[in-house]
């Protein structure tokens, strides 16, 4: 009988990282603002099921495309400098923003050819043109490898997808309710705070890294 402890550890990293990254003020928050104060909840909530699902995807690929890559000493090191520069940058990045960008070139190319016209391919359109995200995960998996919060196993790793997939739809979801049920009042502005908020969050994991990596070469 398998140790179900021993996916615990993935499951809770993959749904704190899930929720933290989906906060940040993007095009799929912006429209969940948008359209779940015009259209109400259902539509706001299918918005962030599609954007879920690609986010998913994204992390999945990550995860078993490329973690294989890090049975070399000095990838898996530099892979977890990269992660730590990575979070460090979009830390101060989502701390210090005072825009709300609600697309990017890239997403109006995406959404220009695929030309989505319900809520949940919208969602899943507007996440598909941000590669980004699939860099992120790339770098990600290195961290939550090196740091053991996710064993280089085919159930681990599942485990820490699962997590992810509840931390994006709990945050999609949240989100949406709180603005159906505002009627109006939940502004761009209350979104932005809660971005900041995040990039706060993403700025101590960063140090706690950061410090973690001064260890390792004070011992090395």
């Amino acid at each position: 009988m398998p140790d179900f402890s021993l996916y615990l550890k993935p499951v809770l990293t993959g749904f704190a990282s899930g929720f933290l990254v989906s906060i940040p003020v993007g095009p799929i928050n912006i429209s969940i603002v948008n359209e779940g104060a015009r259209r109400g909840f259902g539509w706001a909530f299918l918005i962030g099921l599609g954007a879920t699902i690609m986010e998913v995807i994204y992390c999945a690929i990550a995860f078993a495309g490329f973690t294989s890559l890090f049975d070399s000493r000095w990838i898996k090191a530099t892979m977890e400098l990269v992660s730590f520069l990575l979070m460090l940058f979009l830390g101060v990045k989502y701390l210090l923003a005072h825009s709300l960008p609600a697309t990017t070139r890239s997403i109006e190319t995406v959404e220009h050819r695929l030309h989505p016209h319900t809520a949940f391919w919208t969602g899943l359109v507007r996440c598909l043109g941000n590669p980004g995200v699939l860099l992120f995960w790339i770098t990600f998996s290195a961290m939550f490898i090196s740091h053991e919060w996710m064993d280089d196993t085919w159930p681990s790793k599942g485990a820490c997808v699962t997590g992810v997939a509840l931390g994006c739809f709990a945050w999609f979801t949240l989100l949406s309710f709180l603005v159906s049920r505002g009627h109006g009042k939940f502004s761009t502005g209350t979104l932005l705070r809660m971005s900041q908020f995040s990039g706060a969050s993403v700025l101590v994991v960063a140090i706690v890294t950061g410090v973690r990596l001064i260890i390792l070469l004070a011992h090395h």
